[in-house]
Order: structure tokens, then C-alpha cells, then sequence
């Protein structure tokens, strides 16, 4: 017998969920164009040493690699050159596959350039629930556009798609900071160069251990424990308001370009007012070591212990493929952590959008027969769904079933 269970980390989509999954994309895609964004592809191979470039940070540790095929595997063992079995493999993200895509094409892109992007990508994590190892990403990014312009037009349509699907609902909110703001705040605190990496990656982990965690942390790793204080103190002093955030930047001043300060506060004022959207400043907010390179937010709601999206600013991802650096910015939604919650809530399609079954008894006659064929018709062409099939010998179970799939009527013949 064949084996009927999914691979582990991938997922069966039935007809409820793939319903859904197509509605949120059509607004995705319409919201995103009228910002003017571009759809766009790339494969979903890509050159392993693309992936293994430092930009992916601990993505990488989760990378599907392919074998080579033939003859060039078989030499890669006769000689024992084992690091030469791969040389391709599964996308972990979309953004490195986005960045040699504008390498290659830049020329012919008109600048900036606004890019949307939606495709699976792949990851060999350990599966849970909301996470798996292929998953549907949906990112927007524009290249080219060195201004905040492009933080306040990517947040912009975000919400705006998340409000078109009424999910403020839900109590979404976003959550931003600025790794220069990390930067300065370590200076402040009396921390080196060396060490930004390392105090970036414990506290990363605030949301799990709390302040005290980081601080035992930071003191564990040999810190000096006034430096320690210092900087926890300095951070702790914020309820994600923009006086928080002017407060931070008043103690970070000789540490700080003021343009960075203002910049943020433009991005935060700017998208609240005009969207009427929560944003908070979230000195705590990390992400993605390996590439950001300023301002950085993430997707939060009340329904998920961590967020469903985020992104941020990263000026020199493109510089590694064409040794000139662009500054770059996009956002990435969780798209699988948006469904997941959805059906979770029994989230119902907006709709005037009849759906019918009509069932045929076994010895309906052909006329009756043409007579639903022909309704059948007039009723799509009004725009609503018909389905049509035999009745079968349990009615009650076949109603039920289709009921779940959201048809509530039911019309007999024959």
C-alpha cells in the first residue's frame, strides 16, 4: 500500500481553507497593485552559494539542498570532494532570489523599483503548529529608494489589505525600531563594536525571558554588570509611544544621527494618522541579523504569540551580486499564521454570492434534467456558485458536508 499521510512539515489544503487562501490573495494582489507594486517571479531553485551568503542568518542553517544529477555526483564521491555533491537549492526566503533578480534585470526595472512577490518557499524546520516547511510567502519591497517613502508606502498597503479583510479585528498592530537605534543605545550603555551582535542576540530573546533573562544572560556572557544596567535601564523606559521614542532619542543624541530619530517618527506619525493603525516603538525588536541595516518592524495581533510579518530596511543585500550597494526595503506576510488564524475563527467570506448544491435523484429524466442544467446557468451567470451532482444515498451526510464548504441551499430534482 502507498502511504496516504502527508510528508511531515507539509500540509493538505481542502476545499474550505483553498476558498479562502484565493480570496485573501485576490485582495492581497488588488491592494498591492493600486500601491503600485509589480508582480513578479522567481524559480523556486536557487544557487546554493546565493543562500549561503551570510544574508539569510539562521534561515540557512535550514536550507534544502539539492544533489548534483549523473556524473558530476558521481565524481563528487569518487574523488570524496564532498563539499561539491550541491550546488542548488530550495529558496528559504524570497528576498535573496529578489536581489539577483534585480541584479540581473535592473537595467530593464523601472527605478525604484516596487516589487511583489508571492510564492512558496522551503525550510527544513521542525514543524509546529503555523509552521511548516513549505510555506506560502507573500512580500512587497521597492529597490532603489534610499527615503522613507518606501517605509511609509510598504506599511501603508500592509494595512490597508489587513483592514480590506476586516483582520484589525483581530487587534493587529505594528512594532518598529531602528538597528542604528540598537547600535547607539550599546554605545550609550559602553558596549564595543564587537560585542553588537551578541547583545543583539539575547535580546532578541526579551519576549520569552523578560528583562531579567537578558540581563542574566549579558552577565553570564562576562558583561561588566554596570554596562549591563545601563543598557537594560535605558530600554526598559518605554510604552511604544512616540514620546517614548523622542525620550530615547534626547538620551541617545551624541550617539545618534537626529535624522535617523526624525525619520522614524515621520514613519510612525505618518502611517498612524493616515491609517489609523496602532504602531509601537519596540526597543526590544531585533530581527534578522544578518541583513537589516535600518528601520525594522514586524506584524503583531492578539490571536499569535509571535508576529505574522515583518521586514525592514537592508541597503546592501544587492551590493553582494553587483558590488554597488541599493538601498532596498520590503515586508513579508506571514501568510500561513494569517489562515491559521482565520480558521481558527471561522472567518466567513464576504459575500453576496449564493452558493446552491442541486441534486439529481438516480432516475431524473432528461428534461427535468436540461431544465437545472439550464438554471444552473443563469444562476453563474448572476455570479453565484452552483454545484451540481448525483444525490447520494445518505442525503443528510452529503448535506452536512457541503454545508461545511458553505452551501446552504439545496435544491432536489427528479
Amino acid at each position: 500500500m502507498l502511504i496516504t499521510k502527508t510528508v511531515t512539515g507539509m500540509k493538505d489544503i481542502m476545499p474550505k481553507e483553498e476558498e479562502l487562501r484565493q480570496y485573501l490573495l485576490t485582495i492581497l494582489r488588488k491592494t498591492y497593485t493600486e500601491f503600485g507594486f509589480m508582480g513578479m517571479e522567481t524559480p523556486h531553485i536557487e544557487h546554493l552559494k546565493n543562500l549561503t551568503s551570510d544574508q539569510g542568518w539562521e534561515n540557512e542553517k535550514l536550507i534544502f539542498k539539492i544533489l548534483k544529477r549523473g556524473e558530476k555526483l558521481k565524481e563528487a564521491f569518487d574523488e570524496k570532494k564532498y563539499e561539491n555533491i550541491c550546488d542548488e537549492a530550495l529558496r528559504f526566503d524570497l528576498t535573496v532570489p529578489l536581489c539577483r533578480y534585480y541584479a540581473e534585470h535592473r537595467n530593464d526595472l523601472p527605478q525604484p523599483f516596487k516589487a511583489m512577490q508571492i510564492g512558496n518557499v522551503f525550510r527544513a524546520d521542525k514543524p509546529q503548529k503555523g509552521r511548516f516547511r513549505s510555506f506560502l510567502q507573500c512580500d512587497i519591497d521597492e529597490l532603489g529608494d534610499g527615503t522613507n517613502i518606501a517605509e511609509i508606502d510598504i506599511l501603508l498597503a500592509t494595512s490597508t489589505f489587513l483592514k480590506r479583510i476586516g483582520f484589525d479585528q483581530y487587534g493587529f498592530k505594528f512594532a518598529i525600531n531602528d538597528r542604528r537605534i540598537l547600535k547607539a543605545a550599546q554605545n550609550y550603555a559602553g558596549f564595543s563594536e564587537e560585542d553588537f551582535e551578541k547583545v543583539c542576540i539575547t535580546l532578541d530573546k526579551f519576549d520569552k525571558i523578560g528583562f531579567s533573562g537578558v540581563k542574566e544572560e549579558l552577565l553570564q556572557y562576562g558583561y561588566d554588570k554596570v554596562k549591563v544596567e545601563k543598557y537594560l535601564k535605558l530600554i526598559d523606559n518605554n510604552d511604544g509611544s512616540l514620546s517614548s521614542l523622542k525620550k530615547l532619542g534626547d538620551e541617545l543624541k551624541e550617539y545618534l544621527e537626529i535624522d535617523v530619530l526624525n525619520s522614524l517618527v515621520e514613519i510612525i506619525s505618518t502611517v498612524s494618522e493616515l491609517n489609523n493603525v496602532k504602531i509601537d516603538f519596540a526597543p526590544t525588536l531585533v530581527r534578522g541579523m544578518g541583513y537589516y541595516t535600518g528601520p525594522i518592524f514586524e506584524i503583531q495581533s492578539d490571536k499569535l504569540s509571535s508576529s505574522f510579518g515583518g521586514g525592514g530596511r537592508y541597503d546592501k543585500m544587492v551590493g553582494d551580486f553587483i558590488g554597488t550597494n541599493v538601498p532596498a526595503t520590503g515586508l513579508s506576510i506571514g501568510f500561513e499564521r494569517l489562515i491559521t488564524i482565520l480558521m481558527e475563527n471561522n472567518y466567513e467570506i464576504p459575500s453576496e454570492t449564493k452558493k446552491i448544491a442541486f441534486l439529481f435523484n438516480k432516475d431524473v429524466n432528461e428534461e427535468i434534467k436540461k431544465e437545472a442544467f439550464k438554471e444552473a446557468l443563469e444562476l453563474r451567470q448572476k455570479g453565484h456558485v452552483v454545484y451540481t451532482s448525483p444525490k447520494n444515498k445518505n442525503i443528510k451526510f452529503q448535506k452536512e458536508a457541503l454545508s461545511k464548504e458553505g452551501f446552504n441551499e439545496f435544491k432536489e430534482f427528479g
